[in-house]
């Protein structure tokens, strides 16, 4: 029973999150040779608070580039 566990920043639509949780199982199957219900997927949520790129958070370099345009 594979568990695939994805880090992902926040703001991601139910839909996209669907789609997501489709594709990956998908790739299981294909890939591991497994029943979809052996697959558990797990999604986790971060702030962009709390993601950090090069020493910046991602929310301060959201609101750098929004200042920009």
């Amino acid at each position: 029973m594979p568990l695939i566990q994805a880090t992902i920043l926040q703001g991601r639509t139910p839909e996209q999150k669907a789609a997501f949780f489709q594709d990956v199982t998908a790739a299981a199957v294909k890939n591991l040779n497994v029943k979809p219900e052996q697959v558990r997927v797990v999604i986790n949520e971060v702030a962009p608070e709390h993601w950090c790129i090069g020493g910046v958070s991602k929310a301060e370099l959201d609101k750098r580039a929004a200042e920009k345009s």
